[in-house]
């Protein structure tokens, strides 16, 4: 078995769509389990009805559910000519009279709360997937839809939510197998799943990736393919850095560590599913499906190359804290009770540190600036202010570098300061991953930083590893 992981703008209209069902088709004798994002675009739209629902905006909140009707039936009625016995019209008509009930109670609420919000979020996986699943029989390629919220089993922490694993393996194997050994493709929605007591979640940002490889693990998959509208991952994010070339072969602590830091070609947490299980995962262009891609694996392959990939993230805030003592040759707090209330504060509001160096007496912590906005990072300063001199330096992105090859040379961070000798630096960082070295660097220098980098590591690309 495989899962086959398609994003928003591979679904985004019919064209898309029948692209989609012929990749499948190609791959039916690997008995593909396939995983669907929201038609492209629909989460922000769906996003942008709630927020004015809960402002009482009816207008803009009628005007964006009746275009998502519209275009959801169109591109159907473009791919499904056989209505007969095809279940996915009345799965619109039926999705849409929810979801207006639903903007219709946030209206009287006045707001929109964390729970709601992820339900209405739902509609736009459930109602690709029905599209899909149908589209799929249309064309002669039995399916089943199934649904995510009834297998994958979460913590109501919405917005965000968390599997909770053995449970989640348990259904997913138990709904999923069945139709597999009966010849059909099961169509699973990407990015939400529900708490025990059946309230709807979300997995977050490109929470369907993540599905993918919640679904791979549990069922024991030969392969994770993520089908995008990029040929990989590459060695710099091609927006910022036009001469960016595919990474061919990549490991998975490489791949987690550049989702964490910030490469958009993967959920952050998607790796680790199939790094436990050691399956491999691969990212391909639907739109160019015989273009090579990016295969993640354990084995790490040669490289002429010390890393594989830049990543950058942004915009981040950096704060320091350092200890003040009381008097001369004092101290208040030991290091550990210093470190233990700074990182109490931050859990308090729910903030991961992105980085955090610590000294004797101060710690730089790294922080994502949308995670202290509107007010936050007043009330976080003078909550640490307690704790000694804290100040806050918005304005900051990480930049990342990353690769196996840094574990053995010791002159790698000596070059990569070299090229960047001009740019004023912040938290540098070597030590807490070994395959990676951060660097804070203002936000408005990091396409001159990146482009600099990317011309001293991969001025000679290993044809083995880039394309």
């Amino acid at each position: 078995m495989i899962v086959m992981k398609f994003g928003g703008t591979s679904v985004e209209d019919a064209e898309s769509i029948e692209r989609v069902a012929e990749i499948i088709r190609a791959r039916l004798d690997r008995r593909p389990v396939v995983v669907v994002s929201a038609m492209g675009k629909t989460t922000r739209k769906l996003l942008n009805s709630a927020e004015a629902s809960a402002r009482g905006d009816s207008r803009t909140t009628l005007e964006i559910i009746a275009a998502l009707k519209t275009r959801h039936k169109s591109e159907a009625r473009r791919l499904v000519k056989n209505t007969g016995g095809r279940a996915v019209f009345p799965l619109i008509d039926k999705y849409f009279e929810e979801l207006t009930k639903l903007l219709e109670g946030l209206a009287i609420l006045g707001e929109v709360p964390p729970r709601g919000l992820d339900k209405i979020l739902s509609y736009g996986e459930l109602l690709s997937s029905a599209i899909m699943a149908d589209s799929l029989s249309e064309r002669g390629i039995t399916a089943q839809l199934l649904d995510a919220r009834q297998m994958i089993k979460t913590d109501d922490r919405y917005g965000a939510a968390s599997p909770i694993f053995d449970l989640t393996d348990r259904n997913v194997t138990e709904a999923v197998r069945p139709v597999v050994e009966a010849g059909s493709v099961p169509v699973i929605q990407g990015f939400i799943g529900s708490t025990r007591e059946g309230a709807t979640t979300t997995l977050g940002f490109e929470g369907s990736d993540y599905t993918a490889a919640i679904v791979g693990a549990a069922i024991g998959a030969d392969d994770i393919q993520i089908w995008k509208d990029v040929s990989g991952l590459m060695t710099a994010d091609p927006a910022l850095y036009a001469r960016a070339r595919t990474v061919k072969l990549c490991t998975f602590a490489e791949a987690a560590d550049l989702t964490y830091f910030g490469a958009k070609v993967l959920h952050p947490k998607a790796i680790h599913p199939a790094a436990r299980k050691n399956i491999p995962v691969h990212i391909y262009n639907s739109k160019k499906p015989e273009a090579t891609g990016t295969e993640i694996t354990a084995r790490a392959v040669p490289c002429a190359n010390l890393i594989k990939s830049i990543a950058y993230k942004r915009p981040v805030t950096m704060i320091n804290v350092a200890e003040e003592a009381l008097e001369a040759g004092s101290r208040t707090l030991s290091t550990n009770e210093f470190l233990r209330a700074l990182l109490n504060a931050l859990n308090r509001r729910q903030i991961t540190p992105l980085l955090t160096v610590v000294s004797a007496s101060s710690v730089a912590i790294v922080v994502d600036s949308p995670a202290i906005a509107d007010g936050r990072e007043r009330d976080l300063i003078e909550d640490l202010s307690k704790l000694g001199r804290a100040s806050a330096q918005s304005g900051r992105a990480i930049v990342s570098l990353v690769g196996e090859g840094l574990t053995g040379d010791s002159s790698f961070a000596g070059r990569a300061f070299k090229a960047i000798a001009e740019t004023r630096l912040g938290v540098i960082l070597h030590g807490s991953s070994p395959i990676t070295l951060n660097m804070v660097v203002a936000d408005e220098d990091v396409e001159n930083v990146i482009a600099r980098l990317h011309e001293v590591f991969f001025s000679d690309p290993d044809p083995n590893v880039f394309e």
